[in-house]
């Protein structure tokens, strides 16, 4: 019988399931690791909007660290993730001399809620190994929250395939334990004080 879309149960695959969800990923990126996203003229941002058909937004702000956001399916998701890590490799990999310097480890930090961090270590560590042994990434969950907030960060860090293997086995964690009570997220620089958001308010 066919469903009321129209669709008589085509698609409904688990994997295809799996790829209509939408998840948003956020990471906490230094300077550095921003403009080489950004790129020239905002050139490699763009690209990579439109490669991987993902969302990214990258919060404003002039403190040495910002928030990247991506969201899509997971699909998209992970697509936009593998393209930032191989430019950060790229651009890490090449050394001031402009000649590649071998395979530099890439690090991505995530920005999970804390009550998500539970199920992402597992039962005295289990889970967290596992996917350490499984792709070969080198994962930390930070013990203390971020700033201001009930999130925590989660450091990924390997060569960008091992990386992504990682982030899609995290990924699916997440997906399976939402996170619990109300989560408020981290926003780099509020630490400072109100004193210098007045005074950024005052000039803008």
């Amino acid at each position: 019988m066919a469903s009321p879309d129209g669709a008589s149960g085509v698609g409904s695959s688990p994997e295809e399931t799996e790829l209509s969800i939408t998840l948003t990923l956020r990471m906490l990126m230094h300077g550095k690791e921003i403009g080489s996203i950004i790129g020239k003229k905002g050139e490699t941002v763009k690209r990579i909007r439109e490669q991987s058909s993902a969302r990214i937004t990258i919060s404003e702000g002039s403190c040495p660290e910002r928030i990247t956001t991506i969201t899509g399916s997971t699909d998209a998701v992970f697509r936009a993730v593998s393209m930032i890590a191989f430019k950060l490799e790229e651009d890490l990999g090449a050394g001031n001399d402009g000649t590649a310097v071998g395979r530099a480890p890439v690090t991505l930090r995530l920005v999970i809620p804390a009550s998500q961090c539970g199920s992402l270590i597992g039962k005295a560590g289990t889970k967290i190994r596992e996917i350490r042994e499984s792709t070969g990434a080198q994962v930390q969950v930070a013990g203390d929250l971020l700033p201001n907030s009930t999130e925590r960060a989660v450091t990924v860090s390997g060569v960008p395939d091992t990386i992504i293997q990682c982030v899609r086995q995290i990924c699916a964690v997440i997906l399976e334990s939402p996170p619990k009570g109300a989560t408020i997220p981290y926003h780099p620089g509020l630490s400072l004080g109100t004193i210098l958001l007045s005074a950024n308010q005052v000039r803008g």
